[in-house]
């Protein structure tokens, strides 16, 4: 039997699951070595952007958080549930609202690096010494350069 996936949106100023993405985020962090913001840092981005939600029997199963201007700054997904289009759900809710959308990724993270090329995002710099550990970043952008919304609409089919 399959589980439905709820989604929802938090709206900026919200506090609607601030707690359960931080954890979230931790999770992936300890996993993974990545999403390394601190506490205060998280929540004032989080409260500041537009957060899409997917929730599974009650439970944050993968978020992203967005500033008004399409810039992508956390994307979450559960590792328990990667593989099964979740990741790929919210970058197309993002870009139902943006025209273009861009977003760092640490240049050692292989995963999201190739997840973000799968979407057809381009590196458009590298960064070096962007986080506040030393570690470099790729600028990625998917947009009107490459034509969103029929990138989307293919990805989707995929």
């Amino acid at each position: 039997m399959s589980v439905n996936i709820d989604s929802c949106v938090v709206t900026p100023g919200s506090d609607d699951y601030v707690d359960e993405a931080w954890q979230l985020k931790e999770e992936i962090n300890e996993r993974e070595g990545v999403l390394k913001q601190r506490h205060d840092f998280f929540s004032d981005a989080y409260r500041r952007s537009t957060v899409h939600c997917y929730v599974r029997e009650g439970e944050l199963i993968g978020f992203a958080a967005v500033r008004r201007d399409g810039y992508i700054l956390f994307l979450a997904v559960s590792p328990k549930l990667r593989g099964e289009g979740i990741g790929k759900q919210l970058v197309a809710r993002v870009a139902e609202d943006h025209d273009t959308i861009t977003c760092h990724a640490r240049t050692s993270n292989e995963n999201a690096l190739q997840f973000y090329e799968h979407l057809g995002f381009e590196i458009k710099r590298r960064i070096d010494d962007y986080y506040e550990d030393g570690g470099d970043a790729y600028y990625l952008k998917l947009g009107s350069d490459v034509g969103i919304t029929d990138k989307i609409s293919e990805l989707m089919r995929r």
